[in-house]
């Protein structure tokens, strides 16, 4: 193998596969980037859950494929001079680098042993623009389960209708929703769950682009294709909760507020909450004013926040974690709070029609 590639190319190409790449394992290459030469260079990176293959233009003077050792390889690359690099492997693996003035001598590994990543059947895949599925995955993931009791939770539920794309996300206190709607129909419906850990390196390689990111969905892997890369994860299986019934709708309580002033307000007074010493956040919602209220063994705290509307005095708690998490997801700057009484969940949703999304936190009992 021989090929020469700009630096800068290789150094992006490797971060990217690197990611993948088991950091200890007990088949030995996959601790390593596999590198293939050909029409241009693919490097591969496979932890046996998730696989990123990143293409990178080069000009290939004699085909191959080796399994590099990736922290080695990753730091040879970014240390050389900022110019041309020249990678060249011979028949006994032993590895030629050359970039300006410096070079090295490495050994490579056999790429036998390199498991074959899953293969997604050649269908047509669902389109999206890059930005809209990032902040998609951005505005749910964060919802995700981490109880492994329920491994199905520990994914985002996507759903793919003619007219839009919904992504969700649940654990035991919170729920996440978030709906794109296609100009053009998408011809075809699917239900899916994508783990956590793969959306979040999926999320890594999404830029705030309109081209379009394109997800395949095969038996029993996902396989995603934005830009230059390509990302395939396996598909959770179970029964992801029917969050259309857990999603309360006949809210009799309606209120607006400023999403950044009704942060701030409830980020001042969780100032005194923390992992060791947690207390809920005691809301009061009066007409065109929400209180909010924390005590502690550390002290208390005491904000106000303006807001639209009547709340007649109800008065909830809630997990200030769990609120500013939400909050800080609304792509907008006015929120719709919806409530019911002291025991049912506040949910979050737009004031302006343009946006379609759906934020749920459920109460803490307060004593």
């Amino acid at each position: 193998m021989k090929f020469t590639c700009e630096k800068a190319l290789l150094v992006s190409a490797i971060s990217v596969a690197g990611r993948t790449v088991s950091p200890k394992s007990t088949i030995p290459c996959l601790e390593g980037i596999l590198l293939r030469a050909g029409v241009g260079v693919q490097l591969t990176g496979f932890n046996l859950e998730t696989g990123i293959t990143v293409k990178v233009d080069a000009d290939v003077k004699e085909a191959g494929v080796c399994v590099m050792p990736a922290r080695l390889f990753f730091d040879i690359i970014r240390k050389l001079p900022d110019e041309e690099v020249t990678v060249e492997v011979d028949d006994k693996l032993q590895v030629s680098i050359r970039g300006g003035v410096s070079s090295f001598r490495i050994t490579a590994m056999d790429a036998e042993d390199y498991p074959e990543l899953p293969d997604v059947n050649a269908a047509q895949g669902v389109a999206i623009p890059q930005s809209k599925l990032r902040e998609m995955i951005g505005g749910t993931i964060f919802s995700v389960s981490e109880n492994q009791a329920r491994p199905i939770h520990t994914g985002c539920l996507i759903e793919v209708a003619d007219d839009g794309i919904t992504m969700v996300a649940v654990d035991s206190f919170r729920l996440a929703r978030r709906t794109w709607h296609s100009e053009e129909p998408i011809g075809k419906t699917q239900k899916f769950v994508v783990p956590a850990t793969g959306l979040r390196e999926v999320e890594k390689i999404l830029t705030d682009c309109d081209e379009p990111a394109i997800f395949t969905r095969g038996d029993k892997h996902i396989l995603f294709e934005i830009g230059n890369a390509t990302l395939v994860c396996r598909i959770l299986e179970g029964d992801f909760i029917d969050w259309r019934r857990v999603l309360p709708t006949d809210n009799p309580t309606v209120l607006t507020a400023n999403v950044a002033e009704l942060m701030n307000s409830i980020e001042r007074v969780s100032l005194i909450v923390s992992e060791k010493i947690k207390s809920p956040v005691r809301c009061t919602f009066g007409e065109n004013i929400a209180d909010f209220k924390t005590v502690n063994t550390i002290g208390s705290a005491h904000d106000t926040c303006s807001i639209a509307g009547n709340g007649g005095q109800l008065e909830i708690g809630f997990n200030c974690r769990y609120l500013l998490d939400a909050l800080r997801a609304v792509p907008s700057e006015e929120v719709t709070l919806e409530l019911k009484n002291g025991l049912s969940p506040i949910i979050f949703t737009p004031v302006d029609k343009k946006y379609d999304f759906a934020y749920m936190v459920l109460p803490v009992r307060l004593h």
